[in-house]
């Protein structure tokens, strides 16, 4: 796991080099659960 620091609030969770959830793209944090479910796919 590694963790890159950013500003203007991104927030992005990549898992095995695919992105998997970016706040960018929705808008919105995500909460854990759903951060869980995305990486079970």
């Amino acid at each position: 796991m590694e963790l890159i620091p950013s500003s203007g609030g991104a927030f992005e969770v990549t898992v095995n080099g695919e992105k998997i959830y970016s706040k960018l793209d929705t808008g919105v944090f995500p909460n854990a659960s759903e951060i869980i479910e995305k990486m079970k796919e």
